[in-house]
């Protein structure tokens, strides 16, 4: 697949390690320590955030200014949701009963520290097919080109688990060399064995990736969980 924006293969090049940054809870040594980025995560996400830019298509892209956290899944994987209660903010993000409903990149602005990138969804039949082949070159160019994206939070339904499209998705992230963080949503739909065992295939799936983060997260926007440790995953890239 050819680069879609200029200075892409040295953009990706740089990212190749940032899937492993320092301070992440997965090195954390101590509870004390697990604890302090936890607190640094509330911190982070209580400050104020906002709707700053939308872009369809590359050139529409705004100018990088800070680290970029994005989110990517399936069509109503619950990406507004979790954005939603990521910032404790009902109606930051829409959410929308229909699938395919967002079809353009849409940044917020966090604490002037991070911006939170809300993709698109993929992997919805009913969308137009000029839509989806669209979107295909603008995701890719985003990925491979963003200088300050440091990483992906691909998000999988706990209830479905792994389709084709995810592995695409993946496929897509260690061409582009972009690190990603896999992230189960609406955990609180599944029994907890079930959602142990998709967990470890989660992890399993990670392991298997040169781009993929090592730290699988499971969450709920409804009842909260996982929602503190993902605050401060993301608050160690601010």
């Amino acid at each position: 697949m050819a680069d879609h924006a200029p200075g892409g293969a040295a953009a990706a090049r740089a990212r190749q390690d940032v899937s492993r940054p320092p301070g992440g809870l997965a090195e954390a040594r101590d509870e004390a320590a697990r604890a302090g980025l936890i607190e640094a995560g509330r911190v982070l996400f209580a400050g104020a955030c906002a709707f700053v830019h939308a872009a369809q298509t590359l050139d529409q892209l705004p100018p990088p200014r800070g680290p970029e956290v994005a989110f990517a899944g399936r069509s109503n994987v619950g990406k507004s949701s979790l954005l939603n209660a990521l910032t404790g903010r009902h109606g930051l993000a829409r959410v929308s009963a229909t699938p395919g409903r967002t079809k353009q990149l849409n940044f917020f602005d966090l604490a002037g520290r991070l911006l939170l990138v809300d993709m698109p969804g993929y992997g919805y039949a009913e969308a137009a097919k000029s839509v989806k082949q669209a979107w295909q070159g603008t995701m890719f160019g985003y990925l491979r080109g963003r200088p300050t994206l440091r990483r992906v939070v691909l998000l999988i339904d706990a209830r479905v688990g792994f389709k084709p499209a995810d592995a695409a998705a993946m496929a897509l992230m260690d061409e582009a060399a972009v690190a990603f963080q896999l992230v189960l949503t609406k955990a609180d739909k599944v029994k907890p064995p079930v959602l142990a065992a998709l967990a470890a295939k989660a992890a399993a799936v990670a392991r298997g990736h040169t781009a993929a983060h090592p730290l699988v997260l499971a969450t709920s926007a409804a009842t909260g969980l996982g929602i503190p440790e993902l605050r401060a995953e993301l608050a160690a890239l601010a």
